[in-house]
């Protein structure tokens, strides 16, 4: 079967059967251990006779924990039935956001540096310590590691039943009449329709290719000139999509504000406990490593940067 960014894959494995309630929460606590700090303080010099210390960022760490919840994702991409190269492929693009970002962490100054090996472009008196590349590739892992876990959620999780989830939490909201539904549901639509604008991007690009245009040839400008002609004509399809949709759904008689039954009701069962209670327990040792800042490295004999 052919993978999709964000389309729901039928699949009848453990991920695909667990409660959407859980699922959404756990991408959520996932999302948040990923992107937690993991710092140490340094000794930067001396005051008055005090040492003075820093804290910076400890890489190895970092790199340790962020493996952790990859290696998890990868895990539950198998058990959803999604080859993780299939996510990979879909993923080109961040690339140029990877240079980018690495370009300006080579060019902004670092700070009291962790790594002490740099070289130096004597032209212009510029360092540029090996922090710089350390912190591309935080970046990276960590965006793959979002990218993977949102995967799992998307892939395994019909819309409807993620609509129930987001609505089910939303549902305190409700006593000062927010409209939790409707978020709810726009939210639902918008992760449907990215598979289909990602359809239909590709479709047009070979459409123009065929006609002539080049996309990764020529000049800047070339390229940007030849963008318009995808992004116009996908921009008229989803607006032309959206409005389908909204013919469907007042046709069919639904109304936002209306008191909706569900025809499928979400069951919370044994085996959503012991994941709920797995993945609590994994945020709560991110969080507590996050803010007591101990090095099990050091605790072990090692002493990493």
């Amino acid at each position: 079967m052919t993978f999709a960014l964000g389309k729901y894959v039928p699949y009848n494995s453990f991920v695909h059967k667990m409660d959407a309630r859980i699922k959404l929460l756990a991408t959520i606590l996932l999302m948040v251990c990923m992107f937690l700090p993991f710092e140490r303080a340094i000794q930067i010099g001396e005051s008055n006779g005090e040492a003075l210390y820093a804290n910076v960022t400890y890489f190895t760490m970092t790199f340790v924990m962020d493996a952790i919840i990859l290696l998890l994702s990868i895990v539950l991409l198998a058990l959803s039935r999604t080859s993780p190269l299939d996510v990979l492929k879909s993923l080109k693009s961040m690339w140029i956001m990877v240079i980018f970002l690495l370009l300006i962490y080579c060019i902004m100054p670092t700070k009291n540096p962790v790594f002490p090996l740099c070289f130096a472009v004597r032209e212009w008196n510029w360092y540029v310590y090996w922090d710089s590349f350390a912190q591309g590739a935080k970046i990276l892992v960590r965006l793959l590691g979002m990218v993977m876990i949102t995967m799992v959620l998307t892939s395994s999780t019909k819309p409807l039943d993620l609509t129930n989830a987001i609505e089910w939490y939303l549902t305190p909201l409700k006593i000062i009449h927010f409209p939790a539904h409707e978020i709810a549901m726009t939210i639902s639509i918008a992760l449907r329709f990215i598979p289909t604008l990602l359809e239909d991007s590709e479709r047009i690009m070979k459409a123009q290719a065929s006609r002539g245009v080049n996309f990764s040839r020529g000049n800047p400008f070339k390229r940007l000139a030849a963008l318009t002609s995808l992004i116009i004509p996908l921009f008229v399809s989803a607006f032309t999509r959206s409005e389908d949709l909204a013919n469907a759904m007042e046709c069919r008689g639904y109304d936002p504000r209306g008191k909706r039954t569900k025809y499928q009701q979400l069951k919370f069962s044994w085996s959503d406990l012991v994941s709920f209670i797995f993945v609590g327990a994994l945020f709560a040792f991110f969080i507590y490593t996050s803010v007591s800042g101990v090095d099990y490295f050091r605790l072990m004999g090692f002493e990493l940067l």
